[in-house]
């Protein structure tokens, strides 16, 4: 080739000043991963110096050098007129021969090799600065896509190199410390990959909220993937833990369905731009885009590309409609959870107000300030430093006013949309794909965006106050006992999962089931026998799902799954349900099937309703789920706690039903746990352990019992405590049982949470663990620590 062409399968990562970071990492990977399974389409680039070459005629470079020199980048209408001016000159600049006849050869070269000039390509942006660990420029220069012929080719050469003065690209590079003289760019030809007619996205090798390294995140929509990187839909995703998709097991931890509204796709050739965006058709939008097999296929690439390179990628990927192959079509280092310390940031809520709307949180912060509707780009002026910018959705020259804002909230994109990167960049909460934000915020309203709630983010009416804590990960102190965690939501278990901790020590079924599945499991198993009201507000929920069943059984095991995969190799101990009747009857369809009791604190709920004939069916779905997590995907760490055992009776049919299940105690390392949370568990301790391998003291229903109170009865709350004698009486039997059986003793009640004396007493009588709110860890443990010293 020449100094001003290079051919793509000749490049590496030692070509970045040559070819820029994205072309580089082009070459690296057809050179170096092709034979492994990774797939790139190929292509050539121009060079940095034919870029030089390019702006140095008839002194351009100087006359665009000394218009940025006088901007001030945080003026945003002088920006906006800087950068068009800059753009326009760069279009009318011409070729030097030497470069278009460089570009005419390889073109040629590439079209006699596909036999065809009737071939489409998409011509990208590298720039020479980009996709350094320490910097991302990803989105700032422009693609085009479904480019056809030499003539439209160099044309959108030209455009990529005026696009490196993109408004956002300007000042991206002033706020990092980037000559704009020092920055060249690259456009890469590649071939196109027919993802129009079919699936394309972006994938991370780490979650991108919480920055947990074991997992692969991937976004995945219909059609051409500019619709996913501008966040113009809101895209399907999923979680795959890579050490149970190392060990060959199904490895998929979650799938979310996103709405994929419109799609991008080809558009006849006489179109300007070549491509267009339709809608999606109204049965696809609730069904997956990517089959689990193309998942995993995908998260086998990324750990390919990750290993490769040696730290968190972000990858481009698209699905080719005719081959019905996935390829990579760009690889870049992940920029802002892998450059995180050792340091955890909690944002807390300490009121609630209405909730405005909701959508994808991005960041875990929490910001509040005045609404600002802006609708378009003209008029970001209006948003001041405190403002919370809300707004249809970003572009790449939004970044100047984005970092003036207290939080960010979009109608449209998922978490790898540019709005989104951006605002991880910034450390500015985000709220992203809420689809009517624009409509239910006023201007000027004062709203809280938190984003430190999982991953659905909340816009709540009014400013509302939060505590903001900053907890340094230094070594923690050594205590003779076990710190566990409560956690029971799967949006937050990898956030969780970075304070020490020793495993969950109790995971609730109920928060999975009211949160991701939300329909009674009767309303589920009896789907066709429903009125047509229930069937209609219920088939959306479970399109994407083979059937009712499966959607019930499929999404509890996502929920524990991801728990479990947090946590690996601490145990993870999953309570079976435990939702009271008139909890049960909140759900969709509920009311058919639940009985109307007076107190139902002390009705049907627990054990006993899994071995009654009505509830029968319904025990062996959550049975099936722990199955696939523990049998299949190999989370053996999961162990089952059994609630609410009345009698020894109970004790026993719960332990046969489950083995007749397939779930064995003691058969492929599985313990079985025994709620200690009734007063006949502890006056027939030894008894109920001849069933368990141990006990999870739960405070709450223990002091309610031994106490005659109602916990949920505000007139005698002044009387709960569980640090009453009586309370404790009947604790430290318990306790006394397992140390003589040598099984397991653990509390995952509220008690030690809210009382550090209780926990400190809990110690001195010998518990195994105590099991904490994740947001009492650190304080609790540093207090036992020092309590320690004294024993």
């Amino acid at each position: 080739m020449t100094d001003y062409v290079r051919w793509l399968s000749d490049l590496g990562m030692d070509d970045v000043p040559v070819v820029g970071g994205k072309n580089a990492s082009l070459g690296e990977m057809i050179q170096n991963l092709t034979h492994l399974g990774v797939r790139v389409p190929g292509g050539f680039a121009t060079t940095a110096d034919a870029y030089r070459e390019f702006l140095a005629r008839d002194g351009l470079d100087e006359r665009i050098q000394s218009v940025l020199d006088e901007l001030d980048v945080d003026d945003v209408a002088a920006l906006a007129e800087a950068g068009p001016r800059i753009r326009g000159w760069v279009m009318e600049q011409p070729f030097p021969a030497e470069l278009e006849a460089a570009i005419d050869s390889a073109y040629a070269q590439l079209t006699d090799e596909a036999g065809t000039d009737d071939v489409s390509w998409a011509v990208r942006s590298s720039a020479t600065a980009e996709d350094l660990p320490d910097a991302s420029f990803a989105g700032q220069q422009e693609t085009f896509l479904n480019v056809h012929g030499i003539d439209s080719i160099k044309h959108r050469i030209k455009e990529v190199f005026a696009s490196l003065f993109n408004d956002r690209a300007i000042s991206y590079r002033v706020h990092q410390g980037f000559e704009h003289r020092h920055v060249a760019l690259s456009a890469g030809i590649q071939r196109m990959v027919r993802s129009d007619l079919a699936a394309s996205g972006v994938m991370f090798t780490l979650d991108t909220e919480s920055g947990f390294r074991d997992a692969v995140f991937i976004t995945a929509s219909y059609g051409l993937g500019e619709m996913v990187v501008q966040g113009a839909v809101n895209p399907d995703e999923f979680y795959v833990h890579k050490p149970t998709l190392a060990a060959g097991h199904p490895a998929i931890l979650r799938r979310t369905v996103g709405d994929k509204a419109i799609r991008m796709v080809y558009s006849d050739p006489e179109h300007d731009a070549h491509v267009q965006t339709e809608p999606v058709p109204e049965d696809l939008r609730p069904r997956f885009s990517i089959t689990d097999d193309e998942v995993e296929a995908l998260a086998k690439q990324a750990l390919l590309i990750e290993q490769h390179y040696g730290r968190p990628m972000d990858i481009e990927w698209a699905k080719d409609g005719i081959d019905n192959q996935v390829y990579v079509v760009q690889a870049r280092p992940e920029t802002v959870q892998s450059r995180s310390g050792s340091v955890i940031e909690r944002y807390v809520l300490r009121e609630k107000g209405p909730t405005l709307t909701t959508g994808r949180s991005i960041g875990g912060r929490i910001g509040a300030g005045p609404a600002k509707i802006v609708a378009s780009i003209a008029d970001m002026n209006r948003v001041q430093p405190g403002d919370v910018l809300i707004t249809d959705m970003t572009d790449p020259d939004w970044e100047p006013v984005m970092k003036r804002a207290a939080a960010i909230v979009t109608n449209r994109g998922g978490r790898t949309c540019h709005a989104a990167i951006i605002a991880r960049e910034l450390g500015v909460p985000a709220v992203v794909g809420c689809n009517n934000a624009t409509d239910v915020v006023k201007d000027g309203q004062e709203v809280t965006v938190s984003c430190a709630e999982g991953d659905t983010g909340f816009i709540y009416d009014g400013k509302l106050a939060f505590d903001h804590k900053t907890v340094e990960l230094t070594a923690m102190p050594e205590i003779p006992v076990k710190i566990m965690m409560n956690v029971g939501n799967p949006d937050r278990a990898f956030a969780f999962s970075a304070t020490p901790n020793s495993g969950i020590g109790l995971a609730r079924l109920e928060f999975i089931i009211n949160n991701m599945i939300g329909i009674h499991p009767k309303a589920l198993l009896e789907f066709d026998q429903l009125p047509q009201d229930l069937k209609d507000q219920i088939r959306p929920r479970i399109a994407a799902y083979a059937s009712p069943r499966e959607f019930y059984v499929a999404k509890l095991a996502e929920g524990i799954s991801t728990l479990a995969a947090a946590f690996a190799p601490n145990p993870v101990i999953v309570r079976m349900s435990d939702f009271k009747s008139n909890e049960y009857a909140n759900l969709i369809g509920g009311k058919r099937y639940e009985p109307e009791e007076e107190n139902p604190m002390i009705g049907f709920r627990g054990a006993g309703r899994y071995v009654a004939e009505s509830f029968k069916a319904c025990f062996e779905m959550e049975c099936e789920a722990l199955k696939r997590v523990r049998n299949d995907m190999g989370l053996t760490n999961v162990e089952i706690m059994i609630p609410f055992v009345r009698t020894l009776g109970q004790a026993k049919a719960v332990s046969e039903a489950l083995a007749a299940q397939g779930l064995e105690r003691g058969k492929n390392d599985l313990r079985l746990i025994m709620m200690c949370e009734l007063p006949s568990n502890a006056v027939l301790a030894e008894e109920f352990l001849e069933y368990f391998d141990g006990f999870s003291i739960g405070s709450n229903d223990m002091t309610q019992l031994t106490l005659g109170l109602d916990r949920d009865s505000s007139l005698v709350a002044e009387h709960f405590d569980e640090r009453d004698p009586a309370v404790k009486k009947m604790l430290s039997m318990a306790i006394s049982a397992c140390r003589a059986q040598d099984k397991y003793v653990g509390i995952c009640g509220q008690g030690p949470s809210d009382h550090k004396d209780l926990a400190d007493w809990l110690l001195k009588q010998g518990i195994t663990s105590i099991s904490l709110n994740p947001d009492t860890v650190i304080d609790t443990w540093i207090y036992l620590a020092e309590q320690a010293k004294t024993l």
